[in-house]
């Protein structure tokens, strides 16, 4: 089987390896300090963190001064299943085999391939197991301890990621054919959806295209990705897409909600209240002043 992932077109020069030292430099800073800084190294100005109006100063914005009790919740990978669940239906749920956190305590005999296993509250780390070989590899690296000493929450300062305790948890893995499904990517303000990003991969390569609500495609300068070169017709369980969407996310200021449709199935990934950090790339340049207007935010002014 090929591998699933989805790989990005990431600047691997001299600029990169130079932000890289300057952050781990201001790693030290409170948040609002190290939050102005890091977004001044990639955008070249400082974001307006008083009177937010790009939608991605008010992702920093949410960091620093939205910090509901629930959020912990929607951004923990396990605990987002039960209000996943309870707000969409348990037919949405991508099934957990096992959550603990010693991977040695795992009868392995009872979990499915292929599956999935990443700690609960970090991103960009994880393990596909498509064979009995890939589990005795991860048994043998045992990246569990690793994983679950991870201050994921101090990376880009997104206060909920902390507010829980790390689990390793191992899912159902998602597959259409032999490759990832593509990853469709609500954004919704105040129960409306303002567009779909969608990435997916096509003969082993990467791309993203955008979606109005209506699933008309929408004109970018792709960050990450080059945008699809063909046409992508409108997935054929769209309307009940958008309505799972706006049930998760109606409540909520601004949220994105992950959605894969998988063997006709329609399955909630991830709740996300932080896309990219609020950095370069969260959004395209071009769209960040737009949904910052369709924005109507929430603050508590909250410095906890």
């Amino acid at each position: 089987m090929p591998d699933i992932t989805l790989s990005a077109r990431h600047d691997s020069g001299l600029k990169l390896k130079l932000q890289h030292l300057f952050w781990r430099l201001i790693a030290f800073l409170p948040d609002r300090p190290y939050l102005r800084w890091k977004y001044y190294s990639m955008a070249g100005r400082f974001p307006d963190l008083d009177d937010p109006k790009l939608f991605s100063e008010k992702v920093q914005a949410r960091k620093l001064y939205d910090r509901k009790p629930i959020y912990a919740r929607m951004v923990d990978k396990h605990a987002a299943k039960a209000l996943i669940a309870d707000r969409a239906g348990p037919q949405y749920v991508v099934p957990t085999y096992w959550v603990g956190r010693d991977l040695n305590d795992v009868d392995w005999s009872t979990i499915p391939l292929p599956a999935v296993v990443k700690p609960t509250h970090a991103s960009g780390c994880g393990v596909f197991l498509r064979e009995r070989g890939d589990i005795d590899a991860l048994l043998a690296r045992n990246p569990g301890p690793e994983w679950l000493a991870l201050k994921h929450h101090r990376i880009n300062r997104e206060w909920a990621y902390g507010e829980f305790e790390p689990l390793i948890i191992i899912e159902k893995m998602l597959v259409e054919g032999d490759d990832a499904p593509d990853d469709y990517r609500f954004f919704v303000f105040s129960g409306e959806v303002s567009h779909i990003e969608l990435r997916l991969r096509r003969d082993g390569v990467g791309y993203e295209s955008w979606f109005s609500q209506q699933w008309q495609p929408l004109e970018y300068q792709g960050f990450y990705y080059e945008p699809y070169p063909g046409v992508l017709p409108r997935p054929d369980r769209f309307e009940e897409m958008l309505e799972v969407v706006r049930k998760m996310a109606g409540d909520s200021d601004f949220m994105r909600v992950d959605l894969y449709v998988v063997d006709g199935q329609i399955y909630v990934g991830e709740l996300t209240l932080y896309p990219g950090g609020g950095f370069q790339g969260c959004v395209p340049d071009q769209f960040d002043e737009a949904l910052g207007r369709m924005w109507k935010q929430e603050l508590a002014r909250d410095t906890r």
